[in-house]
């Protein structure tokens, strides 16, 4: 059976393999034993489905022969990797390789149906013999018979040439039947041929008739092996087309020697070399997989059009030349008309391989490395030229052609090496072709050498060398050959679908016609060339070349109509036409508000499909435009594949669209997606149009044109998406720096670490809880105000970035590795989470209302939580002492704020105890918890060389215990009673002092944890718990000093020049501030350093105990501030050096002349003594020259454009700004405010709260407006020069400026208190008589501001003009207030008469009553105008005099 006799060849690869090494030995050693499996399997069956015994023995001998070559193979193959540079075990493996080989061999020729194959060659072999003699009997019979002869079997071994073809697609007995036929055939030919020879008239001719022979004997042994090696592997790589070219061999072979012979009978040869070209090309059309040329579609149709044009008029000159007898003519017309329909045909198998590659459910071709035909063909012609080149009737022409044909082929393979070595990959390949193709150069050299010797001297001598030179060619070619027929360098062939087939059927058919028609005109033509007298013929021919002609013409139908592509973009235009109406009715949808919202999905995930749907359709524009203009065959692949992403398009953007709450957005988004659908179609027909003919240019520039809209139409909405994406808050700019970050984490080596991993652990665990915090205001943020989660996304971004790098660095300082491992992927993870956070947050914001993300977000800022509980974890198990440490260090700081705010409560003097307890009662509670804290310090310190366990427990009981400390002594404070607020202080700072020492302590004790004795860490520990000891010292005196009023004064003051040391060391450390303040913002802190030294000097004046308390409390917080500031001012990025330098050097100096003042205080109070007091001048004296030198260094950080905060001018324009943000406040106050609920009464009252709230507004604007240009003025004088920036007249300028500042500080108050009677009045809690007047007040004070302004301003200048307009609106705004007011004011009093008159009438009382009311009133307006005058005068005692007239 067949597929036992394809199994022979399933050793042969992994064999060629093992000797060339392309694979690895262990690889193809497998895959030999694995085929030699498989060979045993398949040569049992052969054997025992065989007949004939002794085959079955043979077929089992050579399969044994070949198992053992195998196994020595294999053993060789080992011995050879053992000694790899070894030349004789190479030598030794090549031999057995190509004993296997011959044995291989043996075993396919001992297969049913090659035994005859080989038998035909044998025969074919002997016969040829008959061709070596030297010379051949002349011919007995006439010419015209031998003629008749030749061409008779030249037809019969032509036709056995076929059959032998047609044979190895069926049985194998079929073949051998095939080949015994071809070989007595073949018997016969050479018979006729020797016998033609003979009738030759020259020695000359002979030769040459003999050489033709040979060919065709050497062409026909071709074609049996080729068909042999088919039948044996029927899926061998282009093995079908070397069984073609070799069957195209022979008949061009004979088709020679009958042209060589029968150049006597004129017409006839031509007609008979036609019919067997038309015999050959016929194969082309039975299965067109693979192609035929180069030819593209559009040339195919151009081919056909002029071969047919050709074959048209040579039909015409062969009727013609027959009827007149010119058969010359008539001969060269059927080789033309012969020529024409190979053409034809070659180009009609071309087309169908395009149009069945064309649908989209067909695979085309991939080009092999080599082409194995080309390498078949080289080869077959370079032994025929050695062949003829050592023949020994060869003459000198013969053997310069033959030399010739061996250079071009030699050359033609070398560069087709050449190239396939440039092409792979495969190193054993590439060096294996560079290695052929030189032993092909060098043999070809060497034989070039002995031809021409032999030229110049035709000796047996030279002619031996000649012979000689070509074994070491042939064999190079042979191996280069076999090597090229490697099925990992072949091509495939295309996989062409049922549909393809079908559309191939009608170019097929129409081709098989014109064909055979072609042959038949061609023999009726034959027959009357001879014959030109025959009337039916005639009637025969006229058929045939109709039916040759209608065939064309349906071929050319067929052709034309089939064009690749274009019932694909039928198909796609029909496709798009539909979407394009779906994405209409959305719009219409849209229009009237009644867009379904898609809950399925979230508008992320959406966003998402739609950018990379419109992304890949982007991507498909050139494409398809390179395709239309002049690649038919990728045509339809493209516009198929182009369709298919509308559908997605259309269902993304409609449910993008339905989640945009924006309905301007929201068309935006449908009508770019129409405009993309509408370009997408303009681009198909235009595609259409070109339908890939490169020679249609009239199309070329419409498809261009169109992919030019289609680009722009997928920008547009690239663009709207982005701004989208952008409106997310840039999250894909923060998702990008989130996974930069972590793929940071990933790289192999990090930085040298600058720390340990302490150091990392602890900046990891702050930005891990920043992180947390951040995903919690997320969670809150998304349901109450998701525009803020743009910031916090960014925040997270911001603090994954750090914590990325620090964990890289924490992980690869960790010990063991596995936790640094631990550390590294979960942070990791924590990124992922980060993403996914980000992600939410972004398309809440695009979509604000969508629960369905709101849900997403909260779940994923579980995530990210639990996911950063996890990186704690894991870096407590990196070091759980030092992890304890930073918990703890949390905790106090928590503590410490707590008691800042204890010390604000105890300031304000609401301090108080709960109940009616002293403090003795927590003198002891405190004493015993201080000395448990001394305790657990000593613990924590011994804790930093001690395990981590130990250094743990130590930490959190530290921590335990400070807490408890602080809240005994905040009991204590509270008992000290609130009306001696600054004991109660004093109390407190001693505690935050002991507080803030253990922060610093459990910092130095983490940062020392496993340490060495000698680390400079540890001296920054013993020095933390010196401090700690002398803070808890303190602490200890000055609860003992508490109810001693004698001393507790001068105990405060030591405790503060204590505190105040400890925070000038902090100050003088190199750590940079976290923040940093503006060089004002030191200045500012300077103040309070001056008032706290004028207290200290009264305080030693005077040597209260309460006056010195109240300096402790007050230095330690302005030396604090001051060092704060100053620090947080110098490190700002824009300060020079040299500034900084200079403004840390007098903060130092201040505060050291601030101790030294102190200090002395203390000494006055143990002894005070006026010469002692007397000197607390010159101290004072130092801290301020301290201060001036301090300020000079905060104006030198400003550089030019420094302002003093005292000039007046200055203090003008932040009041007018803030005058302006205290009208808006108003307003904004105004704006909530809504009419109260009142049962309906008369008509004209109705609206009055609407008016009333309406006007209100637009005075709050407008004086705000009035305000903001104000400010402009001041600042427009200030660059004129008008007024100084520091003004040069401070008395002129400075009064003119307090003016400025009064005024809009009375525009300010009047808006407020307008503001402020507008909402009584609404809620009805106020006359309208005080809306009126506040209206006016406004109105006053706004002529004032203007006024003010107007001063010394430009009047033409447009911040003057703004000012006015501004002024005038107020003015309008106060009018309408007034008037709407003074309407229900008036409607009211007739009310109220209506009222006095129903009630009061009857009873004189009344009356009298009435009138006494009328007189006070009177009185106190007359009082109220008075008051408002003298209150005139107070203000406008400083105005300028114009403002004094004008108001005058």
């Amino acid at each position: 059976p067949r597929s036992e006799e394809s199994s022979d060849v399933a050793l042969v690869p992994p064999l060629e393999v093992f000797a060339d090494g392309l694979l690895s030995p262990g690889v193809a050693a497998r895959e030999t034993a694995q085929a030699l499996k498989t060979l045993a399997q398949a040569a049992r069956g052969v054997a025992a489905s065989t007949t004939d015994p002794a085959a079955a023995h043979a077929m089992l001998d050579s399969a044994r022969d070949v198992m053992e070559g195998s196994a020595m193979l294999i053993q060789e193959a080992k011995q050879a990797l053992i000694a790899p540079g070894d030349a004789e075990s190479q030598q030794r493996l090549a031999q057995v390789a190509k004993a296997v080989s011959h044995s291989l061999n043996n075993c396919v020729n001992c297969l049913p149906g090659q035994k005859d194959v080989d038998v035909a060659l044998k025969s074919i072999g002997e016969s040829s013999k008959k061709l070596l003699v030297d010379s051949l009997p002349p011919s007995t019979k006439p010419f015209q018979e031998a003629q008749s002869e030749l061409n008779q079997a030249a037809a019969d071994l032509n036709q056995s040439a076929g059959e032998v073809v047609h044979a190895t697609r069926g049985q194998s007995g079929e073949l051998a039947a095939a080949s015994g036929k071809f070989s007595d055939d073949f018997d016969e030919f050479l018979d006729a041929g020797i016998e033609m020879a003979g009738q030759a008239q020259t020695k000359e001719d002979q030769i040459q008739v003999i050489g033709n022979l040979k060919n065709i004997s050497m062409a026909s042994s071709k074609l049996l092996l080729a068909a042999k090696s088919l039948s044996v592997d029927p899926g061998a790589p282009n093995a079908k087309n070397l069984l073609a070219a070799a069957a195209r061999a022979v008949t061009e072979s004979i088709n020679q020697l009958i042209t060589l012979c029968t150049q006597q009978a004129p017409g006839q040869k031509e007609c008979d070399n036609a019919l067997r070209e038309l015999e050959t090309v016929k194969g082309m059309l039975d299965n067109p997989n693979e192609p035929v040329s180069d030819l593209s579609y559009f040339d195919c149709i151009e081919s056909v059009m002029e071969n047919s044009k050709v074959l048209g008029e040579s039909m015409a000159g062969i009727s013609q030349n027959a009827k007149t007898g010119d058969l010359p003519a008539f001969g060269e017309c059927v080789g033309i008309a012969s020529k024409a329909l190979c053409g034809l045909t070659e180009a009609a198998a071309q087309a169908a391989y395009l149009v069945g590659i064309s649908d989209p459910n067909s695979q085309a071709g991939h080009q092999g490395l080599v082409d194995p035909i080309q390498f078949a063909r080289a080869n077959q012609a370079i032994q025929m030229a050695c062949q003829n080149l050592v023949d020994p009737g060869s003459s000198p022409s013969q053997v310069l052609s033959a030399a010739t044909i061996v250079a071009k082929h030699t050359s033609a393979l070398c560069n087709a090496c050449r190239i396939a070595s440039s092409k792979t990959a495969n190193p054993v390949a590439k060096r294996h072709f560079v290695q052929s193709a030189k032993e092909v150069a060098n043999s070809t050299a060497n034989l070039v050498k002995t031809i021409k010797a032999l030229d110049g001297d035709f000796s047996e001598d030279n002619r031996s060398k000649c012979r000689m030179a070509t074994a070491p060619l042939i064999e190079a070619v042979e191996n280069l050959t076999a090597f090229a027929s490697n099925p990992e360098f072949v091509s495939i062939p295309a996989q062409i679908s049922s549909e393809g087939s079908q559309a191939q059927e009608p170019i097929l058919v129409s081709a098989k016609t014109m064909l055979e028609s072609s042959s038949y005109l061609i023999r009726t033509a034959r027959s009357l060339a001879i014959n030109p007298k025959d009337p039916p013929t005639w009637s025969v021919l006229a058929g045939h070349s109709h039916t040759v002609s209608d065939s064309i013409k349906g071929l050319i139908t067929s052709i034309r109509d089939k064009a690749p592509g274009q019932r694909e973009c039928d198909y796609s235009i029909d496709g798009i036409n539909r979407c394009i109406r779906d994405i209409e009715q959305a719009s219409l949808a849209a229009v009237s508000q009644s867009l379904a919202t898609r809950d399925d999905i979230s508008v992320e995930a959406l966003q998402e499909q739609l950018t990379s749907v419109v992304q890949e359709i982007g991507h498909l524009i050139d494409p398809i435009a390179t395709a239309a203009r002049g690649e038919a065959a990728q045509l339809g692949h493209k516009v198929t594949q182009l369709a298919s992403y509308f559908e997605p398009l259309i269902l993304a953007a409609v449910g993008v669209a339905s989640k945009i709450l924006d309905h301007q957005q929201q068309m935006t988004v449908l009508d770019q997606t129409k405009t993309l659908a509408e370009s997408a179609l303009q681009m198909l027909y235009a595609a259409k149009e070109g339908g890939g003919n490169p020679k249609a240019q009239h199309t070329h520039d419409a498809i261009t044109e169109a992919a030019q809209l289609m680009k722009e139409a997928v920008d547009d909405i690239m663009v709207t998406l982005n701004e989208a994406a952008s409106e997310v808050g840039l999250v894909g700019g923060m998702v990008d720096a989130i996974a930069e970050a972590m793929s940071k984490l990933d790289e192999g080596t990090p930085p040298e670490p600058k720390g340990t991993f302490v150091d990392y652990q602890t900046t990891v665990v702050k930005y891990s809880k920043a992180i947390a915090v951040t995903a919690q205001e997320m969670m809150t943020k998304s349901v109450t105000n998701p525009e803020e989660l743009g910031g916090l996304a960014s925040q997270m971004t911001s603090d994954y970035g750090h914590l990325a790098f620090q964990g890289q660095m924490a992980a690869a300082t960790a010990e063991p590795e596995e936790i640094g491992f631990q550390i590294r992927t979960r942070v990791q993870d924590l990124g992922h989470g980060c993403i996914f956070l980000v992600q939410k947050a972004g398309a809440l914001q695009v979509c604000p209302t969508d629960s369905y993300t709101k849900r997403e977000l909260i779940e994923c800022a579980r995530a990210v939580t639990e996911k950063v509980s996890l990186v704690l974890s894991a870096l407590q198990a990196g070091n759980k002492g030092t992890q304890a440490c930073i918990t703890a260090a949390t905790a106090v700081s928590g503590i410490i704020a707590d008691l800042d705010t204890t010390i604000m409560f105890a300031t304000a003097g609401t301090l108080n105890a709960e109940n009616s307890e002293t403090f003795a009662d927590h003198r002891e509670n405190i004493l015993k918890t201080a000395k448990a804290l001394v305790e657990d310090t000593k613990l924590l310190v011994s804790g930093a060389a001690s395990t981590p366990d130990k250094l743990a427990q130590a930490a959190q009981s530290s921590a335990a215990t400070i807490t408890q400390l602080a809240e005994v002594v905040k009991l204590g404070a509270a008992s000290l009673g609130s009306n001696d607020p600054e004991t109660q202080v004093v109390l407190i700072n001693a505690i935050k002092d002991v507080a803030k020492a253990l922060s610093d302590l459990i910092s130095a004790t983490k940062g020392a944890a496993s340490k060495p004795a000698d680390d400079p860490s540890m001296y920054q520990l013993k020095g933390a718990a010196k401090v700690m000891v002398t803070n808890v010292t303190s602490l200890l005196k000055t609860v003992k000093a508490v109810e001693d009023e004698a001393t507790r004064g001068t105990r405060a003051l030591e405790a503060t020049i204590e505190c105040i040391k400890q925070e000038l060391t902090l100050f003088q450390s190199k750590d940079v501030p976290e923040k940093t303040s503006s060089p004002e913002e030191s200045i500012r802190m300077t103040k309070g350093i001056t008032m706290a030294t004028t207290k200290a000097v009264a305080a030693g004046n005077s040597c209260r105990q309460e006056d010195v308390i109240a300096t402790a409390n007050l230095s330690r917080k302005a030396v604090s501030d001051m060092l704060t500031a100053c620090k947080q001012a110098s490190f700002h990025p824009d300060v020079s050096d040299e500034v900084r330098t200079r403004a840390l050097r007098f903060g130092t100096e201040c505060t050291l002349g601030y101790l030294d003042l102190l200090e002395h205080v203390l000494v006055i109070l143990q002894k005070p003594t006026p010469e002692l007091k007397q000197q607390l001048a010159a101290f004072s004296k130092r801290v301020a020259g301290a201060v001036t030198e301090l300020i000079q260094a905060a104006e030198a950080m400003k550089g030019t454009e420094w302002v003093d905060p005292e000039d007046p001018t200055v203090i003008a324009e932040t009041e007018l700004l803030g005058a302006a943000a205290s009208i808006e406040a108003a307003a904004k106050k105004l704006e909530q405010l809504k009419p109260r609920a009142k049962p309906k009464q008369a008509d004209e009252t109705l609206d009055f709260e609407e008016q009333i709230l309406e006007a209100a507004k637009s005075i709050a604007a407008a004086t705000s407006a009035l305000v903001k240009s104000a400010s402009a003025a001041q600042r427009e004088l200030v660059a004129q020069g008008k007024v100084g920036s520091i003004p040069a007249n401070a008395a002129d300028d400075g009064q003119w400026s307090q003016g400025l500042i009064s005024a809009a500080r009375m525009v300010a108050a009047a808006t407020s208190s307008l503001c402020e009677a507008a909402n009584a009045s609404v809620q009805g809690h106020a006359s309208e008589e005080k809306l009126i007047s506040s209206a006016k007040q406004v109105a006053a004070s706004t002529a004032q501001l203007l006024v003010a302004c107007k001063v010394k301003a430009d009047q033409d200048s447009e911040a003057m003009r703004r000012l006015q307009a501004a002024g005038n609106a107020v003015k309008r705004a106060s009018d309408n207030l007034v008037r709407a007011a003074q309407k229900a004011a008036f409607g009211k009093a007739d009310d109220d008469d209506v009222v006095v008159k129903t009630k009061f009438v009857g009873g004189i009382a009344q009356i009298i009553a009435a009138q006494e009311e009328m007189l006070k009133k009177e009185r106190e307006l007359e009082e109220a105008r008075k008051k408002l005058a003298q209150i005139r005068q107070q203000q406008y005692k400083f105005l300028p005099t114009e403002l004094r007239e004008d108001e005058g």
